[in-house]
């Protein structure tokens, strides 16, 4: 049911007009920073700098982006990254995931959501809480959780306090994915917050950190890739630590191409080999957001949810 291909020419993100540390998060995200006082100053000034020149230089490049806004009195310091709690699929379909934390919780807004697809000439057939059609309780953080291989039906997900086994394996037979589970931890030994940060898999390839897996699931989880005929990319700890280099999306431009959108921090922080692997495979479209990777602990794969809807 839920089977497209691999990117989409059409991407939703959330304008981050409350944006800021969020303290409900910070307890198992360790990519966020709190700011000092002086810094907090401008966060959210530079935060929607980044916002917009990304949109920007995504729309320029021939990307459709669709902005979506949360109504000004909702404390929602993490909307800029939509992509957590909802996902768009090819046959119609809107799915809506469980959050973790309640200042998450409120980020969804389906409604907003349909009028803004709706409004933009996309068909949506329903919308669908998925803790109530699989009747789980558990958290599993959309596509921060999931990393989808469409092609192949491959669903990746490190478990953590917000991706969870039970509500996972039901997901995956319920929509007809194949799961991949395993566990990451980072450098200092913590389960990494989502699956996002440590992987990407693009039509090609797949960018993941080897050694945040341990030894016997990190064969599997490879041998799987390969079979799949994705390029592996293995980044270290600290690439993905300190430069975000597995939070990367394969989308699509107008004309069809192949584009791999990254911060500039990850751009910096892949090696030179890694560099033209990636050029080889798409056009690198890259951001300055490092306001929002600081304070949020997110990058530009989390503030894109791909829309695979079907035009009107």
């Amino acid at each position: 049911m839920l089977k497209h291909r691999q990117s989409t020419h059409s991407v939703i993100m959330c304008r981050p007009l409350r944006f800021g540390f969020n303290e409900q998060t910070g307890s198992d995200n360790e990519f966020q920073h709190k700011p000092s006082k002086q810094e907090a100053e401008t966060v959210l000034t530079s935060a929607l700098s980044e916002f917009d020149n990304a949109v920007n230089q995504l729309t320029e490049h021939g990307v459709e982006v669709l902005v979506l806004e949360h109504p000004e009195d909702l404390h929602v310091p993490d909307a800029v990254f939509p992509n957590n709690w909802f996902t768009t699929h090819s046959d119609g379909t809107v799915l809506l995931y469980p959050m973790k934390t309640a200042n998450r919780k409120i980020e969804v807004i389906p409604q907003k959501l349909n009028a803004l697809l709706e409004n933009s000439g996309y068909r949506i057939k329903n919308i669908e809480d998925i803790t109530e059609s699989l009747n789980q309780n558990q958290i599993l953080e959309g596509t921060g959780a999931i990393i989808f291989d469409h092609e192949y039906q491959q669903a990746y997900t490190a478990l953590s306090d917000r991706c969870e086994q039970a509500i996972v394996e039901a997901y995956c037979q319920k929509y007809g994915w194949q799961s991949n589970i395993f566990n990451a931890t980072s450098s200092h030994g913590k389960s990494v917050y989502h699956t996002n940060v440590v992987m990407s898999i693009g039509s090609e390839f797949a960018v993941i950190c080897g050694e945040s897996i341990a030894k016997t699931e990190r064969t599997i989880i490879f041998e799987k890739l390969e079979s799949c005929k994705k390029k592996v990319i293995d980044i270290s700890f600290e690439q993905m630590e300190r430069y975000f280099c597995g939070n990367i999306l394969e989308v699509k431009n107008s004309k069809d191409e192949t584009t791999i959108v990254m911060s500039q921090s990850a751009w910096r922080g892949f090696n030179t080999t890694q560099r033209k692997q990636l050029e080889n495979l798409g056009h690198c479209l890259i951001n300055d957001v490092h306001t929002i990777e600081h304070i949020g602990g997110g990058s530009m794969r989390c503030m894109m949810a791909e829309n695979f809807l079907p035009s009107k």
